[in-house]
């Protein structure tokens, strides 16, 4: 089978010409090269059409760009070496040479644009990779040079002066491409360039949008709670200001159940039967009639205390709204700081205490209850730290707080 590349015996490059194998051996001053069936990989970008000779050409164009993807076109770019217009590189394979006075090829530098080189040199790159990004890139503009070097700046020969033969200099150094397709390359990549930042543009606008839905939903679902929330709290207070209603009611009715048991007393008449009174009423009922009454609580003690310090100032809202207040303060003062004696002792003639609490029908009374006691001499009120009830002070201030938010309260 006719030889498709040539083999260097030092370093296992694959050459796919004569000419390719006496710029190698200028370059890297090897000599045994041989001739292989192996034709030169041609491995083709899908993406963008970049051709590569090895798999390691392959790895740093992916690395660099990110395409992955090649199509092989080595057999359809595979052609028989011609040696016989190569005399250095058959000598330098060990063939015959035939006529031992023949001359190798004369390399020279390839010359390129003055201008262009110059601004590359004025950017920071050495004069021999500006020189050889410029002839590689076919010394055609600024753009394709730097395309070049980032595409080739881990070949180990970069800073290296590239030679060509002398009579394939002028082919060499002719532009690739026409004025022509210079600009159209130049507005292709402009254009390129344009659609890629717009789709940039709409991937993060889409990424924008998807974080204002998030948020939105976020909020919408805060505020959900926050609703239900406020639901509850009144319900909460609709129910406490029933249950409020109730006891008022239920008082009302034991308050006139005992005035018509006092009349009947003065009048002289027996204590009304409860059967006879209601003998339509059903045995549930009359069960529930006879059930003792419960004593009243410490905190029942304190509502109605607070109650009737209401009804007592019925037209001084906002005088009744700051006793309450002042009250709720002495409570959580003592409550917080049980072992600070300023807090479990009250001077009674205090003209600030009068005005609040003290000159206020049952606000010294509402104190008492909280385990406050007067001294001897009438001049204080005060808690014994061994009295803090601290249960007892929290219905004192769990009443407070229902008098303050529940408006019905003490109407009844």
């Amino acid at each position: 089978m006719a030889g498709l590349s040539l083999r260097c015996g030092d370093c296992g490059a694959l050459l796919k010409s004569v000419e390719e194998a006496q710029e190698h051996a200028e370059l890297t001053k090897h000599s045994n090269f041989s001739e292989s069936t192996e034709a030169v990989l041609n491995l083709v970008c899908a993406t963008c059409g970049k051709p590569c000779r090895s798999r390691t050409e392959t790895d740093l164009h992916t690395k660099r760009t990110g395409h992955a993807d090649f199509d092989d076109r080595t057999l359809e770019a595979a052609k028989p070496i011609e040696l016989e217009a190569a005399p250095k590189a058959a000598a330098a394979s060990g063939e015959s040479a035939g006529d031992e006075s023949s001359q190798p090829e004369e390399m020279v530098v390839p010359e390129v644009d003055s201008d262009l080189l110059g601004q590359l040199e004025s950017m920071g790159f050495p004069t021999a990779r500006a020189t050889r990004a410029l002839h590689y890139s076919g010394n055609s503009s600024i753009e394709a040079a730097i395309n070049w070097v980032a595409e080739h700046e881990d070949d180990p020969d970069i800073d290296q002066m590239p030679l060509i033969p002398k009579d394939k200099m002028t082919e060499a150094n002719k532009p690739s491409l026409t004025p022509e397709e210079i600009k159209m390359k130049a507005e292709e990549l402009r254009e390129r360039a344009r659609k890629k930042k717009e789709e940039e543009e709409r991937k993060t606008e889409r990424e924008r949008e998807k974080e204002r839905i998030r948020i939105g939903k976020e909020l919408l679902e805060a505020k959900r709670i926050e609703e239900e929330n406020e639901r509850k709290r009144i319900l909460a207070l609709r129910k406490a200001e029933k249950e409020e209603e109730q006891r008022a009611r239920e008082k009302i009715r034991q308050k006139l159940e005992e005035d018509k048991a006092e009349r009947r007393r003065k009048l002289g008449l027996p204590p009304e039967d409860p059967v006879s009174s209601k003998p339509s009423a059903a045995p549930e009922e009359q069960k529930k009639s006879f059930l003792p009454v419960k004593p009243a609580t410490k905190a029942e003690r304190m509502r109605d205390c607070l109650r009737s310090l209401k009804q007592h100032h019925k037209d001084e809202d906002a005088k009744v709204k700051r006793a309450f207040q002042t009250l709720l303060t002495y409570v959580g003062n003592v409550a917080k700081n049980p072992n600070e004696e300023k807090f479990r002792k009250i001077r009674l003639n205090n003209p600030t205490f009068q005005d609040r609490v003290g000159g206020l029908h049952g606000g010294v009374e509402f104190l008492e209850l909280c385990g406050f006691e007067k001294l001897e001499d009438g001049e204080f009120l005060f808690l014994p730290r061994d009295k803090v009830d601290m249960a007892v002070l929290n219905s004192a201030g769990s009443e407070l707080n229902s008098a303050i938010a529940n408006p019905f309260f003490g109407v009844l």
